[in-house]
C-alpha cells in the first residue's frame, strides 16, 4: 500500500469518529489561533517601528554623546558621576532625585568633525519657549525643535526644501495651533507672523552690574541695583509661517506637536537662553552624519572609531532594536501561553489515538494478517495524528486570519496609526510554517500509540473481543 493510499485510509478512519476528531483538533486550534495572531501582531509592530524610525532618524546619522545614558536601554544608573564641568542635571521621579548627563562640548564637536568618514555634525538643541502669540491674540505655551530633513514632516499647506534646512526666520506651524491663533484654514496661516518669546533667567547686564558693584566697593549694594535687575530678560522672535504641519502617525513626540524652526534660529534661541549658564554651547548629544552612511559596514566602522575615543554612539538600527525588544518580550510571553495550549493538546492526541488503537485491535490484527507490515501500520496511525494536527491548525489559523482582518481597521483607528499602517500583518510563509509545525507536533504525539498498534501480534489481536 502506497503512502497516498495510507493517507486516504487514515482520513476515512478519522471520518468514522468525527466528533472525537473535531474535539481533539479544537485544542490544537486554540493554540494555532493564538500563535497566528501573535506572529501577525509582531510583524505589524516591527513594520510600524521600522516606519517610525525611518521617519524620525536618518539612517546615515549616528547619535553621539559623552554619557552612557545616551545608549542606556534600561533604567538610569543610580551611581554618582565623577564631577565634570559639562554635566547638567535633570529633575524627575521622586522628590530630590535627578539625572546627571555629561554633555557634548564644543571641543568634542570639533574632534568628532575630524574623524575620518564624518560628513557633518548637527547639534541637538533643547529649546525652552516661554510662549507664542500673534498680534491681537492670546499667548499659548509651546515647545520647539530645530528642523531635521530626515524627519519628513507631514505638510498640509506650504512646502519645505528637500534635504536641507528651512529658511532662517521661517517656522513650520502645527495645525493644532491654527484655531487658537485665529486662523480659519492652513492656507490662511501661510506668510503670517508668529511671535516666539524666550527668556533668560537673569540678564547679562544685571550680572555685570553686580560684578562692577562688588569690584568697586568690595561689597554689593543692593539699594543701587535697579528694581527689575533680576527680572528675566525676554526676547521676541518674529517668524513667518512657511508651512503648516500635522502630527504624523509615526511621530515619537507626546503631547502637542512641536514648532519647527530653522537650525540657524534654533541656535540663536539656545545660545540666548543658556548664555551665562553652565549649559552654554553644550549639548546632550549631537547627530554625526556619515559619508555613505547608508552602507552598514561604513557606518559601523565610523561608530567603532567614535567608541574607541570614549563616545557613546547609537545608530537608527540600535534605536529600532531598543524599541522592538519590549515587543519581543511581550510576544514571547503570548507565544509561551499558546505553546502551553498546544502542549495540552498533545496529551489529547495521545489519548485519542490510544482509544482508537484499543477500539480497532481486531481490525489491526486483520490487516496485519492480510500482509500489511508493522511499519505501514505505524505510518497509518501517525498519518491519522497528522490529519488531526492539520484540521486543528487549519481551524485555528483561518480563525486567526479572519479575526485579524476584522480587528485591523478598528485597531488602526483606535491607536491612530495612520493611513497605510496596520498592527496585524500576516505572512503566508509564517502561516505555512505554523501549520507544518502543528502537524509535526501532532505526528510526534501520535507516535507512541502508533508504535503500540505496530507491535500488536495479529493472532492475539484477532482473538480480542
Amino acid at each position: 500500500m502506497k503512502l497516498r493510499d495510507l493517507a486516504k485510509r487514515s482520513a476515512r478512519n478519522l471520518k468514522n469518529a468525527k466528533l472525537r476528531t473535531i474535539l481533539t483538533a479544537l485544542a490544537i486550534a486554540v493554540g494555532g489561533f493564538t500563535l497566528c495572531l501573535t506572529l501577525a501582531a509582531g510583524n505589524g509592530v516591527r513594520k510600524y517601528t521600522e516606519n517610525l524610525v525611518s521617519s524620525n532618524f536618518d539612517p546615515a546619522e549616528l547619535i553621539v554623546g559623552r554619557d552612557p545614558e545616551i545608549t542606556n536601554t534600561g533604567t538610569p544608573s543610580e551611581k554618582p558621576k565623577e564631577y565634570d564641568e559639562s554635566i547638567t542635571s535633570f529633575q524627575g521621579g521622586d522628590p530630590g532625585s535627578s539625572l546627571q548627563i555629561i554633555q557634548v562640548t564644543r571641543d568634542d564637536i570639533e574632534e568628532i568633525e575630524q574623524i575620518d568618514g564624518i560628513e557633518s555634525v548637527r547639534e541637538t538643541y533643547n529649546l525652552n519657549i516661554r510662549y507664542i502669540t500673534r498680534e491681537g491674540h492670546k499667548k499659548y505655551t509651546a515647545s520647539a525643535e530645530a528642523y531635521n530633513p530626515s524627519q519628513k514632516p507631514e505638510i498640509i499647506s506650504g512646502n519645505v526644501p528637500e534635504n536641507r534646512d528651512i529658511a532662517a526666520g521661517s517656522i513650520l506651524l502645527p495645525d493644532s495651533y491654527l484655531e487658537s491663533l485665529g486662523f480659519n484654514s492652513p492656507e490662511e496661516a501661510l506668510g503670517q507672523k508668529i511671535k516666539v518669546v524666550v527668556e533668560q533667567s537673569f540678564s547679562i547686564e544685571s550680572l555685570q552690574q553686580l560684578a562692577n558693584s562688588a569690584s568697586t566697593n568690595g561689597t554689593i549694594d543692593l539699594n543701587k541695583l535697579e528694581e527689575d535687575s533680576f527680572e528675566p530678560e525676554e526676547k521676541v522672535y518674529e517668524l513667518i509661517v512657511s508651512a503648516v504641519t500635522r502630527k504624523p502617525a509615526t511621530s515619537i513626540s507626546f503631547g502637542p506637536q512641536a514648532l519647527i524652526i530653522s537650525n540657524h534660529d534654533a541656535k540663536q534661541i539656545y545660545d540666548f537662553t543658556t548664555q551665562g549658564t553652565a549649559n552654554y554651547d553644550k549639548y546632550l548629544y549631537v547627530s554625526a552624519r556619515v559619508e555613505n552612511g547608508e552602507n552598514k559596514q561604513i557606518r559601523d566602522a565610523v561608530k567603532s572609531d567614535l567608541e574607541s575615543k570614549e563616545y557613546y554612539v547609537q545608530s537608527s538600527e540600535d534605536i529600532q532594536k531598543t524599541i522592538t525588544q519590549f515587543v519581543d518580550i511581550l510576544q514571547g510571553i503570548v507565544v509561551a501561553l499558546g505553546s502551553i495550549t498546544i502542549l495540552a493538546s498533545v496529551f489529547g492526541i495521545v489519548n485519542t489515538q490510544y482509544i482508537s488503537v484499543l477500539e480497532r485491535t481486531r481490525e489491526i490484527g486483520l490487516i496485519k494478517a492480510l500482509g500489511m507490515s508493522s511499519k505501514k501500520v505505524l505510518t497509518l496511525f501517525v498519518l491519522e495524528a497528522m490529519w488531526i494536527g492539520f484540521i486543528g491548525g487549519a481551524i485555528g489559523i483561518i480563525g486567526g486570519y479572519v479575526a485579524g482582518l476584522v480587528l485591523n481597521p478598528f485597531i488602526t483607528e483606535s491607536l491612530d496609526l495612520g493611513e497605510g499602517n496596520s498592527l496585524i500583518i500576516f505572512s503566508f510563509l509564517q502561516i505555512f510554517a505554523l501549520l507544518v509545525s502543528l502537524m509535526t507536533i501532532a505526528a510526534v504525539a501520535g507516535l507512541l500509540p502508533a508504535r503500540k498498534a505496530a507491535k500488536l501480534d495479529p493472532v492475539e489481536a484477532l482473538r480480542t473481543e
